[in-house]
């Protein structure tokens, strides 16, 4: 199998490379470079950007919006972006719902959903975990009962989702729910798209150990949700629902992020010093930081072989079980890396130097300011979509059957 790009490819990355020299804003590069936190309005605005040179949803047939890419280009596209600093293309419309509607929505609902998404019309969230169904998917309780009235076919929702990433930037959730109880509990579940906007929901922070704002619980009482708004049929939505999670199983592998994050720490490790010498010359750090390095280029090779796969017509299985854990892995030493190398600089975490406009005074090297706050939003990464425990046991069942 031949991993190196051909002519064409490189072609084309020179002409990601110029696009993102020419449009990507210096500020939000910058801002994503120091590991501070992003606004709604940069990520909406970079979005933007994507979508005007039709680059937004680039997995997506043309004929819904998307450039037609093969593989190749969207992982040459994806990865460049990351080591340029552009910030993650929010994923929950786009990369998460979008191929869902695409392959298990109706026509009514591709001509309305799908343009929204583009254009930024609707910012969605993600409503899959629950208290005690987090990992364990298919134990969702948040029911939804089907009733006719005056008004027409609906459903009355009830229930709590957490951990709904930017749910309080959201005006719409897609939720699997619990439609049928006497059924093995996987065959029980639909997949709905719920306005955020509609009365009986109500949106409650979670403040993370970094001191931001990004996660929230979700809670519905007595929500009306038309029956229009059921993707595909009723207690099929965990079918729906394991396709959706292996776009977000291999994305979050974020080969393009580690790679960066990897420049950065050696950049770190030149200019602090130990015993007068820079740490990039201790020969315990140096190991740690080759050790990581093999497996980041290990990583590298392994999503190729798997684009090259998808290429061929294949669809991503277990390797996207297999991308996540060892993508999370290498962020998560990554990141622990860079905070041992900023030593007590890092234990001083001011949560205010994340952001924008801080005139504060800064303590010890530029790194120092997010590395302790990286490394603890990165202990999430081994967690969220599918913990890698689970992630090891669909790897068994699916390759060796056990």
């Amino acid at each position: 199998m031949d991993l190196k790009f051909t002519a064409e490819e490189e072609a084309f990355r020179s002409e990601v490379l110029d696009f993102l020299r020419e449009r990507l804003p210096q500020r939000i590069a910058e801002t994503v470079r120091n590991g501070q936190h992003l606004t709604r309005e940069d990520m909406a605005a970079w979005h933007a950007i994507l979508n005007e040179r039709g680059w937004l949803a680039n997995h997506w047939p043309k004929e819904y919006g998307g450039p037609g890419w093969s593989a190749v280009q969207k992982f040459i596209f994806e990865n460049e972006c990351a080591i340029a600093g552009a910030p993650r293309i929010v994923p929950f419309g786009v990369n998460m719902l979008g191929p869902v509607l695409i392959k298990y929505g109706n026509e009514a609902q591709k001509r309305h959903w799908l343009p929204r998404i583009l254009d930024g019309s609707d910012w969605w969230c993600q409503g899959y975990s629950e208290p005690g169904a987090g990992s364990d998917l298919a134990s969702v309780r948040t029911s939804a009962v089907r009733k006719t009235d005056a008004s027409g076919d609906h459903y009355v929702v009830n229930g709590q989702k957490t951990w709904t990433t930017l749910g309080h930037y959201a005006n719409m959730i897609f939720c699997l729910v619990r439609t049928a109880s006497d059924v093995r509990k996987q065959e029980g579940i639909s997949f709905l798209l719920i306005d955020m906007n509609t009365p009986g929901i109500e949106v409650r922070p979670i403040i993370t150990l970094d001191g931001e704002h990004e996660v929230n619980e979700v809670f519905f009482t007595d929500v009306r949700v038309p029956v229009e708004n059921l993707v595909g049929e009723e207690n099929k939505g965990w079918t729906y629902a394991k396709y959706l999670l292996t776009y977000e199983r291999t994305n979050i592998a974020g080969v393009g992020f580690s790679v960066a994050a990897l420049a950065r720490l050696k950049r770190a490790a030149q200019h602090v010093t130990r015993n007068g010498k820079p740490l990039a010359q201790d020969p315990q750090f140096a190991a740690r930081v080759a050790k990581v390095e093999i497996d980041l280029e290990n990583m590298k090779t392994t999503n190729l072989r798997v684009i090259a796969a998808v290429a061929g017509g294949g669809v991503p299985g277990a390797e996207s079980s297999m991308l996540k854990i060892r993508g999370t892995e290498i962020r998560q030493e990554i990141s622990s890396l860079l905070r041992r190398a900023m030593g007590p600089y890092a234990a001083p975490f001011v949560e205010e130097a994340l952001h924008e406009g801080y005139e504060g005074e800064a303590v010890g090297p530029d790194e120092a300011a997010s590395a302790a706050a990286l490394y603890f939003n990165n202990r999430k990464l081994s967690i969220f979509g599918g913990s890698n425990e689970i992630q090891k046991n669909i790897i068994s069942k699916m390759i060796l059957g056990l």
